[in-house]
This record gives C-alpha cells, sequence and structure tokens, in this order.
C-alpha cells in the first residue's frame, strides 16, 4: 500500500530532527546491481584476496579480529538496538516495539530508527577513540527489528515485535529498516537486520530443539510477509536465522528459507547471521548434525555467511577451528568461506567501518547519543503509543483533582525500559513523577506498595553521595598486576579471572552518577579489570525498602553488611534484595563490587492496605498503575514465578498482589484510572467492568511517565491503536507450542475478545463520509484506490487513526477480516479532509491452501473507520469485484 497523504509533521518545533539527512522520510532507493563492477564489493574481494586461511576463520564469527598487517581493525557484529542504542553513555530510551506498533504511525517509527541510528553511530566512533571497538554495541549493524509474528500472548518477547498482524508488522518493519539504514541501501547509516528467520514466536524454553511443522498457507499468509517487504522493500542489508527448525530443517540451515525464499525469490545480495548459539544447535541440539564441523558447513552451504556464538562473551579461542576441520574434511570449500568474508566486508566497507569507498557514510560524533531532540521524539512516540481503552467520562482529568497513585508500579522506573535495552539511557520519568509535575505535588500521594516480583529500580544520583559528599559515587578502576591472555582456552577463563591479582592503585578514578556498567568508555581500562562504587545512599523519606543488586558478578555491602551477592546470578535474573528500614535522610555506606551490575531499590509498605484506605479517603480518583515487567516476560530466563516460566507466561492475569490491589481499592468507592505497563496482551476483564478508565501505556520507554500524564490530564489526545488482540484467558487458544493459526489473532479467533484488535478511544469525535472506490486500469485485481473523508466532529484537536480492512472472496484459507492499510490523521475541532489508500495487488491478495497467493476473483468487502468493522466503531464500507485471478510471486 502507498500512503498518498502523509502524516503530519511532529508538532513540537524541536522534533526538527524528522527532518534532518539522517532520517529522512523518503523511502529508500533501490540497491545499485551489485555486480563484480559493485565498488564495494570489488574492494571487498580485494581485501579477502590478501588474506591467509588463518587470516580468514576468526573472521566469520560475531567477534572479528583485527588483521593489523592489512589495516582492519576488530569488529563486533553483534549490536543490539531494537528501541533504542545499548552502550557506556546515556543512549535515548523509546518506547518498546509493541509500543511503537500501537502507535500505528509508520513515519514516526522511521524517525525513531533513525534516531537510534545516529545514537549506534555515535557509540563507534566512541569505541574507535578508545580503542575498545571489538565489543558489543560499537558494530555499525544492528539486529533488529524483530518481525516475528506474535502469534500467542504467552511468548515472553512478543514485547519485541509490531504485534499479531502481518500487513501492520511489515509496514512498521520497513519503516524501521529505512530509517535506520538511511536512504541509500549501498550505503546505509547503521545496517538493520530483521530478526528471527522464520516462523519463530516462543515458546522460550524449547527453541533450541523445537522442529515446526508449518502448512504452506501459514508460512507465505503469516510467517514471511514481513521479511520479504523489510528485505525486497526495505532493502535490509542482512537477516538473522532463527533458532528452531521448520519442517524438520535448522532455520540456519533451510533449504527452504534460505535458498528457496531468501536468496531465491526474493533476489537477496546482503549477508546471513545466524542467531546467538543457532548454528551450534544445527548439531548439539537439533542433532541435524552429527558434530559442530558438520554443523557450520550446513549452515554454510545453506547460506549463513557470520556466526554468533556465545562462547565470544567469555573470549573462548579456537572457535574458528571448526571452519578448518569443515573444509579438511571437504564440507565446505575456501570458495564458500570467502563468499562469505565478501557479503561481510562489502558491508563493512558501504557502512563506512572501514575507509575508502566513495559517498560512505561520514562518522559522527559521540554528542548525538542521547540528544535532547532524540528525548523529545521519544516523548512523542511514548504518547502516540498509549491506547485509551475505555473511558467513561472520567478522564481527562478536571484540574484541582487529587489523586492517590496505587500499585506496584506507580513510582517505579525499570517497567518504562522493557527489554534489550540499556540501564543507562536517559533519566526515566515515572508515571507518579509525571503527574506531579503535571498537576502538582501537593495533588498527588504516593500509596506504596507492598514486597512485589515487579520490584527493582535503578537507584538515582539523588539519593547517592561520594565519600566526600558529592553527588553520585566514586568509581575505581583496577587492571590485572599481570595482562591477561587475548583468549582462553575453553572453559580455564573463569578461573583465571579469579585469581586475577589487581594493582593497588586505580588506573582510573571519578564521580559516576550511579552504579552501572560504564568501562567502555575508558581507554585505560583493560576488559578484564574490577571495578568499585563508595559512597553513601540517602533514603529521600523514612520507611521500608528493598535494597541490591540486579545484574550478574558483583556484590554489595550496606554498612559494612553484604547485602546482595551477584556473583552466581544469571544476568536476566530477578534483582536480588535485602529489605530494611531507613531513615530519611541519613548517611548509610556503601560499597559495590564487579561488573554488569545495577544497584537497585524499591519503597514499599508494610501494611499496604491500610496505607491505601487512608490515602483512598483523602483522594478523588485513585490512579491504579498495574503491569508486569521485561524481567518476567522475558528472552529465556531461568525465572519460575506465578504467572511466569523461563521468561514466557502461563496465565494472562495480572500478578495475584495486583488483582487483590484492585478488588481493595474497589471497595473504597473511589472511581479507578487504570494504567496498565505490559509488552503482551493481559486479562482486562475486570478493568472493562470495573475501572472508570483503562490506559494501555506498554513500556513506554524514558519518557512514559510524562507522555501517560500527558494523556490522563487531557494535554495529549490519546491516539494509540492495540496491535493485538486482548483474550480473557489461555483457555481460549490453541496450545502454546502450535503454529497453526487457526483460532489466533484477529484474523481467525472466533470468540469474543475482551478488546479487539485496532481498538482505542479518543477525547473526541471522529466522522467518515461514505467511501469511493476506483480499480485500477484493467481491473480490480490490478489495484484499487479507497477514498473518504474525515472529519472531526468534536471540539477538541486530536489525530485519527484511519484502518482499512478487507473481506475477501469466501474460499478455503481466507482470513476473516485483514488490516490492508492505515493512516494517521490530525484534524482541528470541525476540520475534514480526504483521505486515500492506493491498495496494490499484493494488499489485495490473500493465501490459498496450497501456499499460492494471488488476488482472488469475486466480491470484497473494504472498511474504512476507527477500528475493525462490526465493533461498533464509526466508519464505512464499500464493496467491489475482482472479475479475474491474478497471481503473484512469493
Amino acid at each position: 500500500m502507498r500512503m498518498t497523504m502523509r502524516a503530519k509533521a511532529l508538532a513540537t518545533a524541536g522534533l526538527a530532527l524528522a527532518f534532518s539527512p539522517a532520517i529522512a522520510r523518503e523511502p529508500a532507493a533501490a540497491p545499485s546491481q551489485r555486480t563484480a563492477a559493485d565498488p564495494a564489493e570489488q574492494m571487498a574481494r580485494t581485501m579477502v584476496s590478501r588474506m591467509t586461511l588463518d587470516e580468514k576463520l576468526p573472521q566469520l564469527l560475531n567477534v572479528a579480529p583485527a588483521i593489523p598487517r592489512l589495516g582492519v581493525p576488530a569488529y563486533n557484529w553483534w549490536t543490539e538496538s531494537l528501541h533504542g542504542a545499548l552502550g557506556p553513555l546515556a543512549t535515548t530510551n523509546f518506547p518498546e516495539p509493541i509500543g511503537l506498533a500501537a502507535s500505528f504511525d509508520a513515519p514516526i517509527v522511521h524517525d525513531v530508527a533513525g534516531a537510534i541510528s545516529q545514537e549506534v553511530r555515535g557509540l563507534h566512533t566512541l569505541g574507535r577513540e578508545t580503542g575498545r571497538n571489538g565489543h558489543i554495541g560499537t558494530g555499525l549493524d544492528t539486529w533488529s527489528p524483530n518481525i516475528n509474528i506474535f502469534r500467542d500472548p504467552r511468548w515472553g518477547r512478543g514485547q519485541e515485535t509490531y504485534g499479531e498482524d502481518p500487513f501492520l508488522t511489515a509496514t512498521m518493519g520497513v519503516a524501521f529498516v529505512t530509517g535506520m539504514q538511511g536512504p541509500n541501501p549501498d550505503r546505509p547509516q547503521v545496517i538493520a537486520t530483521p530478526k528471527h528467520f522464520a516462523v519463530h514466536s516462543g515458546p522460550e524454553g524449547t527453541r533450541h530443539q523445537a522442529n515446526v511443522y508449518i502448512s504452506a498457507h501459514d508460512l507465505e499468509d503469516t510467517y514471511l510477509p514481513a521479511f520479504r517487504a523489510a528485505l525486497v522493500d526495505g532493502h535490509a542489508g542482512s537477516v538473522m536465522c532463527a533458532y528452531n527448525r521448520i519442517d524438520g530443517q535448522p532455520a540456519c540451515a533451510s533449504d527452504l528459507l534460505l535458498k528457496e525464499h531468501l536468496r531465491g525469490a526474493w533476489g537477496f545480495k546482503g549477508y546471513v547471521v545466524s542467531d546467538c548459539d543457532a548454528v551450534k544447535d544445527i548439531a548439539d541440539n537439533h542433532k541435524y548434525a552429527p558434530d559442530s564441523a558438520a554443523a557450520v558447513a550446513a549452515a554454510m552451504r545453506a547460506g549463513v555467511d557470520n556466526e554468533c556464538n556465545g562462547e565470544t562473551l567469555g573470549d573462548t579461542a579456537g572457535l574458528e577451528t571448526r571452519y578448518r576441520e569443515a573444509l579438511s574434511r571437504d564440507l565446505i570449500t575456501e570458495a564458500d568461506v570467502d563468499q562469505s568474508l565478501v557479503r561481510l566486508f562489502t558491508a563493512r566497507y558501504r557502512n563506512g567501518d572501514l575507509p575508502g569507498l566513495a559517498g560512505a557514510p561520514k562518522a559522527l560524533p559521540t554528542s548525538v547519543v542521547g540528544a535532547p531532540e532524540h528525548r523529545r521524539l521519544a516523548l512523542a512516540a511514548a504518547e502516540r503509543s498509549m491506547v485509551l481503552l475505555k473511558n467513561d467520562g472520567i478522564l481527562p482529568l478536571k484540574p484541582g483533582v487529587k489523586l492517590a497513585v496505587i500499585g506496584p508500579l506507580g513510582d517505579a522506573t525499570r517497567v518504562l525500559r522493557g527489554n534489550y535495552s540499556s540501564p543507562l539511557s536517559g533519566a526515566p520519568v515515572s508515571v507518579l513523577e509525571g503527574l506531579k509535575t503535571a498537576l502538582g505535588a501537593s495533588q498527588v500521594t504516593l500509596v506504596p506498595f507492598g514486597e512485589s516480583v515487579t520490584d527493582g529500580d535503578r537507584v538515582p544520583t539523588s539519593a547517592l553521595l561520594t565519600p566526600d559528599g558529592k553527588p553520585g559515587l566514586l568509581a575505581r578502576y583496577y587492571n590485572p598486576t599481570t595482562p591477561m591472555p587475548a583468549q582462553y582456552a575453553r572453559g580455564t577463563r573463569e578461573k583465571l579471572v579469579a585469581a586475577a591479582k589487581y594493582q593497588t592503585q586505580p588506573v582510573v578514578t571519578r564521580i559516576e552518577p550511579d552504579v552501572g556498567d560504564r568501562n567502555l568508555d575508558l581507554a585505560r581500562v583493560t576488559d578484564v579489570h574490577r571495578t568499585e562504587w563508595t559512597g553513601f545512599l540517602v533514603a529521600p523519606e523514612s520507611g521500608t525498602y528493598r535494597v541490591g543488586l540486579s545484574g550478574s558478578g558483583g556484590t554489595l555491602t550496606l554498612d559494612g553488611k553484604m547485602i546482595s551477592d551477584r556473583r552466581k546470578a544469571r544476568w536476566n535474573d530477578l534483582p536480588g534484595m535485602t529489605t530494611l528500614k531507613l531513615e530519611g535522610g541519613r548517611r548509610y555506606a556503601i560499597r559495590a563490587e564487579g561488573s554488569g551490575i545495577d544497584l537497585v531499590w524499591k519503597r514499599v509498605s508494610d501494611a499496604p492496605s491500610a496505607e491505601l484506605r487512608r490515602a483512598a479517603a483523602a483522594a478523588d480518583v485513585l490512579v491504579a498503575v498495574v503491569g508486569l515487567t521485561s524481567d518476567l516476560e522475558a528472552e529465556e530466563t531461568g525465572v519460575t514465578v506465578p504467572g511466569f516460566s523461563g521468561g514466557d507466561k502461563t496465565t494472562l492475569d495480572l500478578p495475584a498482589d495486583q488483582i487483590a490491589m484492585l478488588e481493595q481499592a474497589k471497595a473504597t468507592g473511589k472511581p479507578i484510572v487504570l494504567v496498565t505497563m505490559n509488552g503482551s496482551p493481559i486479562n482486562l476483564a475486570w478493568a472493562k467492568d470495573n475501572a472508570a478508565a483503562v490506559l494501555e501505556a506498554w513500556y513506554p520507554g524514558e519518557t512514559g511517565g510524562t507522555a501517560a500524564a500527558n494523556i490522563l490530564t487531557g494535554r495529549t489526545n490519546p491516539s494509540g491503536r492495540l496491535p493485538l488482540t486482548f483474550y480473557r484467558s489461555v483457555g481460549d487458544l490453541p496450545s502454546f507450542g502450535d503454529y497453526a493459526m487457526k483460532g489466533r489473532t484477529y484474523r481467525y479467533f472466533a470468540g469474543t475478545p475482551v478488546y479487539p484488535f485496532g481498538h482505542g478511544l479518543s477525547y473526541t469525535k471522529f466522522g467518515y463520509a461514505p467511501l469511493t472506490v476506483t480499480p485500477a486500469r484493467g481491473g480490480a485485481e490490478n489495484g484499487l484506490r479507497v477514498t473518504t473523508r474525515l472529519t472531526n466532529q468534536g471540539d477538541r484537536p486530536g489525530e485519527e487513526v484511519a484502518q482499512l480492512y478487507l473481506d475477501f472472496p469466501d474460499r478455503p484459507g481466507t482470513p476473516r477480516i485483514a488490516l490492508r492499510g492505515f493512516q494517521r490523521v490530525a484534524l482541528r475541532p470541525g476540520e475534514a479532509r480526504s483521505v486515500t489508500f492506493d491498495l496494490s495487488p499484493r494488499d489485495l491478495s490473500s493465501v490459498a491452501l496450497d501456499g499460492a497467493r494471488s488476488v482472488a476473483a469475486g466480491t470484497y468487502r473494504v472498511t474504512v473507520g476507527a477500528g475493525q468493522p462490526g465493533t461498533g466503531v464509526a466508519g464505512q464500507t464499500a464493496s467491489f469485484t475482482a472479475r479475474q485471478s491474478a497471481e503473484l510471486p512469493k
């Protein structure tokens, strides 16, 4: 679909970023004909031809070592920037992708990706300046976006995606790819890597050995369209293959995916990277190959060019020997190796990591990281992502209203970030702080919650003092007395590091804002080092606090007593905290030691029910902030608590303590405004029946509290739409491991959801004029134009998301209905504007049971409105006929 009306430019003057060259909104140009005459490829071939075999083989791994004699610096292909760059500087944390999807705003997703791209380039510059450019997060590629289909609400990583609909996911995926790479895919700012190719969406606990059998219909109809769009239309320069098997073959050795579709039907010329340890899984877990040499050969022969191997995290030596053995057994040839290396080095020339290619992007300064205009963009994105699900008239909140903020997430900040995010991102704003700023601190009271599995926010600088009384903590970095090896024989690193002796004098001493992993901005600090932070913890008021560490590999003492030991913790375990009584204003001596850790805390109540009743008596409205965190719904964790197992959910219900609190709040008789923070559908049946209003806020990023407050108080009109179906129970769905689409998502679900895909309310009212449907020359099977006139019939300015759905001719395999267009339109009160959708044959197509895609002959119904047809929202419907069938390529 091509939008003929551009979305309104961001209203804030400071968002001129949207028009900067690095993130221009023009669609990416098609890549040049990449033949032997392509200069980037020519340079790569020349470079590879000069390498010895010993120099070539290590380059196939995600950590590619330097080749000094050829002037090639070290490079790490592992960079994550799903909704924000990750590094030692304060990067900008944008809403989780499921929230970006809820914006139904492809231009703002494009701009968000462009801002992230700038920050990734800034971190690459930092790596070059410090000489520590072989580390995660220092490359000029990114393993984003995640365009898997969120087919089941139990999946812990569904939050990373753009939802359950292939069309929405494809549109947002293309927007992200073109924003990240910039207008010229032959000279990308940062190479985008759509993942995980393909048919990958949980369960997390079985992903390394799952064998997914999928029908030809579901593969073409649901699981591949977003990848095709990102690669064919968005021209992504890379793609990541998944862990699981498809019809017996591992995704990273799949003829169906990598040969038939990717490099065959779609003509992909870029490079393929494996998910981390997916190549190892080919032998170790799938048992598809008899040993590790055969596994790397199977992947390379299928088309994988770069292997992410988890053992690179421990600098394990000899990982390339598997490729050497595969060569010696004639499982692969040196020509196969060269082909992969040419693709990889072509990419490094194109993005400017290696010098010499005319027109390659120039380096950006580190000052672009966390730029003020990026934070303003994060706020705009958060506001557009939030979905008003219910409002009985209580919103927007009236001036002078007295609020009691209840629930475990009211003052929480960790929840804002979502997963694949940097703990060192910009200053987070909780819902509590957002409401205090909007209404005045005297109008808003916090009611602390009891101890909860959602606890664990980073301790802010305002609660920390150095030993001499300055804000922050004193950080000291110590290098080993004897230099450590660059690589370690398998199984030896842990013992060698544990036995290391460190210099008595720190190599760097500085004041840092808090406890966090910032060492990569220090050139003098070696990879193996000891860090200690000392100073004082100062609580703002007396009360009960949980204090400790998140992450792994460190310890924390308070007044000389150990209160958190993370030396044996996994990186994504829940925080380890101790409950303490702290006096407001008193200085408590703290000492944290380790790396990869964060100092966290949470103010809790010993009598939360009594405090809720007291606060409710003095309040006009209760704002209940509830939900989950991305430490609970997550990627392959070791966490098993009620409602969660290994990263996936086992229920759609809120945690039991939150449900009990809501019942207590209802009993007070005060109206409840519910704000939910989560990355997946939750059961909101109780809220639909009992709350006065419900605002879905997702994991909204660093400015999330400001965005929520702006919507609750009416400064911003709510305009988000659900990119997911909100079911009542997992009992409404097929089993989690069943990848068949029957009974899943709004396209094939036959039941009644609590809230449907596409739902979202506004503070104003919009009306739609009857549709004008104009077939393309030669008939509707060649395309279609649909036009309506949209009017703001209310008394407030607002943005409407006009959604276009198709109901197809009746044939086996067609969905109930399907989204095929959307536009976000800003209108003043009384203003009207024409909205036009141009639908291509692919937009009009559906998939037969045998997997063949075509525009089917017959009568269609097209609806344009505020949501799905048949859900009681404003909209108009018309019919048209395609006189003959038109087959489409894969």
